[in-house]
């Protein structure tokens, strides 16, 4: 019971300090689920990149799947799931109930243009997490990473495209 309580304590955090969406609470993510030793960092890894491929946002995605790997049921997955949508839910409940007050607050906006570069900031700290040894061991990897950047941000490539194409390469590559 101690477990399914820690799970939602924990991913009730990332729900409830996650501003930025996905990319921007991997750090949140990675430091809640490492200090518990719920999984490893290689698992980590493997959960982000398989939130990349899956629908649903990555918090939510980690959240399933660690609360499954840390108690072995579906349980486990649930109340973490759970514990991390229920914050949004209660802020989003609260914002509309609330909306016509806050529309054009000078602290409101004040508050939001605080949080942007952090979010951005927090963004780049993910993808630095990802760039570990695990990731970057070779020179295949490199030119991996290297490509899909070009094609995403010079050729405007859909992401979609680029997931297939990085299963096919790391298919015939590895």
């Amino acid at each position: 019971m101690e477990l399914y309580l820690q799970l939602f304590i924990s991913f009730f955090k990332i729900g409830l300090f996650g501003f930025g969406g996905g990319y921007a609470i991997i750090s949140l993510i990675q430091h809640e689920i490492l200090s518990n030793e719920w999984i490893t960092q290689s698992e980590l890894t493997d959960i982000i990149a398989i939130s990349q491929m899956t629908p649903g946002p990555i918090g939510i995605n980690s959240a399933t799947y660690v609360g499954y790997a840390a108690t072995g049921s579906v349980w486990g997955a649930a109340v973490a799931t759970f514990a991390v949508i229920l914050p949004s839910f209660i802020i989003m409940i609260t914002v509309c109930r609330f909306l016509v007050i806050l529309e054009g607050n000078k602290y409101l906006e004040f508050a939001l243009q605080g949080l942007r570069p952090t979010v951005i900031g927090l963004i780049g700290a993910a993808a630095l997490l990802l760039m570990n040894s695990q990731n970057f061991i070779d020179y295949k990897s490199v030119i991996l990473f290297i490509a899909a950047l070009i094609l995403s941000v010079k050729f405007k490539a859909h992401p979609i495209l680029l997931i297939i194409g990085a299963g096919i390469a790391g298919f015939l590559l590895y």
